[in-house]
């Protein structure tokens, strides 16, 4: 049950990102708010995982998996731009979430 918390954490955190960029610098009050519910929800959300999940691991993962959720939402939706070093990045950034999910000790299944 944390992960799925932490799952709902995150998507939470990249909808408000999302959001926050759609606000226009909180010039449109619809996507703003929804920025703003969208980083309380999250934090909340995680709050809860961290219960259960070691606040070093589950940071990791929601910090890491919202910047490659963010960045894939901002080259499909927006039309940024990601050259080989920021997809080498995000690599990398996925690949420490799996091994932090297989091999940490500190990781309750």
């Amino acid at each position: 049950m944390p992960w799925i918390v932490l799952f709902f954490a995150i998507a939470c955190e990249t909808v408000a990102t999302t959001a926050l960029h759609a606000s226009q610098q909180f010039t449109r009050p619809g996507p703003a708010v929804v920025a703003v519910l969208g980083y309380c929800l999250s934090f909340y959300l995680l709050s809860l995982a961290l219960e259960a999940i070691p606040v070093g691991i589950a940071y990791a993962i929601w910090a890491g998996l919202g910047i490659v959720l963010i960045a894939a939402i901002g080259w499909t939706l927006f039309g940024q731009k990601l050259d080989a070093a920021a997809l080498v990045g995000m690599s990398l950034i996925l690949s420490g979430i799996v091994v932090i999910n297989v091999f940490s000790g500190n990781n309750p299944h």
